[in-house]
């Protein structure tokens, strides 16, 4: 029995994995129908949940209720989802103001279909985020006969709950006259589902703290006591300095410092928000130069500079040109080209090279793109898009449309906002401790290697006052984009990174207390983390949320899965350092200390790291449902968030699997695992696609 589960849930893991990328070659619905909702994958989950089942019976497990109320959650959780799957209807609802409809279109039965009663759509509207043209809401009032007449608002993150029925604000009429609404039938399913959701976090928390439990054992187990401790070597670090300073400032039209001084305070809408020019003038200069500042002048300098002198500033070699083969095409010499370099006469010279891509924004009426297919197909279309979007930024500055001036009617921030958001623009948070933490890590981590290898110990307090230092100078920044942005920054790669960060530099604070031999890798990984943050700080900053992420649920979705990868993150440098010391040594005595010592540690990670990310996910499933009115939909993100959890539950099974009990195959597993992560994080987005890409 135990064989058969192995291999169904093996080939479970392989199906779910293969079904994301049979989905980007054949598109969502033939995955759908194939794959998901196919007989034979329903099938598959009900074998081998009958399977688990009986494995469960067999081995008696409800003598340990905790770990065995786990199981039996998850198989609620799945029972739910069959539920679900045969008994849910869900589809669209199509209103005209004025008018009322009591059917919907079920595209699974693909017919439509009666409701009990009728919604009469009384009005449609868009609420906008101040002065800007930026969606804030989307609101929906209708009205309906039940025991009376009733009235109801529909808006995102606001359902209505009618019958056993869920309307969920989808999508509206090019008119602003008729609103589409999603409709959900699920009165068995959801309350399975959440009840399974509600009896796993209940059987995850007894246990941790369950006495008897391998968590609490491991907690005070003698290899743990006998952690690593090492010292730290302070060495120069390359703090960040910005090789402009060094340059004088030429001779070039604009305004003086003082007056740029002034103009950084002038509050302007930007990004779809009120925010100092200060905010867009940095971001104009970076997306543009590569850098905020150019040639020692400030970036409102820049700005102003090219609206008030474009025919100069147009011979300034300012456009950053990253792809070389691009600059040899183009005649350009070095990385730098002038937007003067990019015109030949009124001809714009990157349009024989878009082939489909479209017009260039604010490119010349009287230029005429080449067709198709004379674009050069060596050159990277990536390229081509970064250099027009360059180009088309500039254009807008000094065609007047870049800069919005706040609109009287729009409450301006206060002095103490705009003051924050220029303290938080001026500091480099994430470039200055991405440098720090980095050249500290090494310089540790080599160390530690060496004072490893040759079996010695040494106490050395200062470096976790270093990283203590760190980890507060750091929370300061990401408080203060907090307050700067109004909300929790949690919405987009750039700020996930940075709280990952953070929860990094915290794990590493609280576990290096008794095991200072992690600290290196808290300076190493959280250093990694800033170093990705600091790469996607060119792209635009501190924007406001679609409306439908503006859910407390979606930030306690994201950053319990965040605490989850950080601990994720430390079993696997903890895991390749622990096989690295042992391939290097040959004291076969040593090598067993060492590989216990660590195996705990990586075990006692583990219990949280798996039961964090169980929560995360099944809270985002809850945000979704209410969000969307489905909790579970394949998508891509999710299919490897599962996929992930499923790979890092196999080792906490030992007791079944007896491999798991040498500690260089959970060591070599636990390295390798993190594969997963690297591909629910970072691959969906870059080769799969899906509903999360905005993140």
């Amino acid at each position: 029995m135990k064989k058969l589960v192995c291999i169904l849930y093996a080939a479970i893991v392989l199906l779910l994995g293969a079904a994301t990328f049979v989905e980007q070659a054949k598109g969502n619905t033939y995955a759908s129908d194939h794959i998901y909702h196919s007989w034979w994958f329903c099938l598959l989950w009900g074998v081998l949940v009958l399977a688990s089942a009986a494995y469960l019976v067999r081995r008696r497990l409800w003598q340990r209720l905790s770990v065995f109320l786990i199981h039996v959650a998850f198989i609620v959780i799945l029972g739910g989802a069959a539920t679900s799957f045969f008994t849910s209807k869900e589809g669209q609802m199509h209103i005209r103001t004025g008018t009322a409809e009591n059917m919907f279109y079920n595209p699974k039965e693909r017919q439509m279909q009666l409701l009990p009663f009728a919604l009469h759509l009384d009005s449609f509207s868009i609420a906008y985020y101040p002065g800007t043209q930026a969606p804030a809401d989307f609101v929906s009032q209708v009205s309906y006969d039940q025991d009376g007449h009733h009235t109801a608002t529909i808006s995102m993150n606001h359902i209505l709950q009618l019958q056993g029925y869920r309307f969920y604000q989808s999508s509206f009429d090019a008119d602003r006259q008729g609103t589409i609404l999603a409709v959900n039938y699920d009165p068995w399913g959801t309350p399975i589902t959440y009840f399974g959701y509600a009896l796993l976090a209940l059987a995850m928390l007894w246990t941790l703290l369950a006495r008897g439990e391998q968590f609490r054992s491991l907690l005070r187990s003698p290899a743990l006591r006998r952690g690593l401790c090492l010292l730290v070597m302070l060495a120069p670090t390359a703090l960040p300095h910005s090789p402009l300073s060094t340059l004088q400032a030429r001779s070039i039209s604009t305004i003086n410092n003082e007056k740029a001084e002034r103009a950084a305070r002038m509050q302007v809408i930007y990004n779809d928000r009120v925010a100092p020019l200060n905010t867009l003038a940095r971001d104009f200069t970076a997306k543009v130069y590569g850098r905020p500042s150019y040639k020692g002048l400030r970036a409102e300098q820049v700005v102003y500079g090219w609206l008030a002198k474009p025919e100069v500033w147009k011979n300034e070699k300012m456009i950053k040109i990253k792809d070389a083969q691009l600059r040899q095409l183009l005649g350009i010499e070095g990385k730098y080209a002038s937007l003067a370099q990019l015109f030949d006469g009124q001809e714009y010279k990157l349009y024989r090279f878009i082939g489909p891509l479209g017009d260039p924004m604010q490119a010349p009426q009287n230029a005429e793109p080449q067709a198709s297919e004379d674009a050069n197909p060596q050159v990277s279309q990536k390229a081509v898009r970064e250099l027009d979007e360059k180009v088309g930024l500039i254009l807008m500055l000094t065609n007047g449309t870049l800069i919005k001036p706040r609109p009287a009617d729009v409450a301006p921030l206060s002095e103490r906002r705009v003051s924050a958001e220029l303290l938080y623009n001026r500091i480099p948070f994430s470039k200055v401790l991405f440098m720090v933490n980095l050249t500290l890590g090494f310089l540790t981590f080599g160390l530690l290697v060496w004072l490893t290898a040759r079996r010695r110990t040494v106490r050395f307090a200062p470096m976790r006052w270093l990283l203590m230092a760190a980890f507060a100078f750091y929370l300061f920044g990401y408080l203060l984009r907090w307050y700067v942005g109004g909300r929790i920054p949690l919405a987009n790669g750039n700020e996930t990174m940075q709280f990952l960060a953070l929860a990094i530099m915290l794990t590493a604070l609280v576990i290096g207390r008794r095991m200072p031999h992690v600290l290196p890798f808290g300076f190493l990984l959280s250093g990694f983390a800033m170093l990705v943050a600091w790469l996607g700080e060119n792209n635009p900053q501190i924007t406001p949320l679609m409306p439908v992420l503006s859910s407390p649920l979606l930030s306690s979705h994201v950053s319990i899965i965040m605490m989850s990868y950080a601990l994720l993150a430390f079993m696997m440098v903890n895991s390749l350092f622990a096989l690295a010391i042992t391939l290097t040594r040959k004291d076969p005595t040593a090598n067993a200390a060492t590989l216990e010592s660590f195996g705990h540690l990586s075990l006692l990670l583990l219990y949280p790291a798996v039961f964090l990310l169980a929560a995360g996910i099944f809270l985002g499933a809850v945000w979704a449902n209410v969000s969307w009115g489905r909790y579970w939909s394949w998508d891509p993100k999710e299919v490897w968030a599962l996929i992930t959890l499923m790979i890092y539950a196999v080792p906490l099974h030992r007791q079944s699997l007896p491999a798991f009990r040498r500690l260089a195959v959970l060591h070599a597993y636990l390295g390798a695992a993190f594969l997963a992560v690297l591909m629910t994080y970072f691959g969906v987005n870059y080769f799969l696609g899906g509903m999360h890409s905005y993140a």
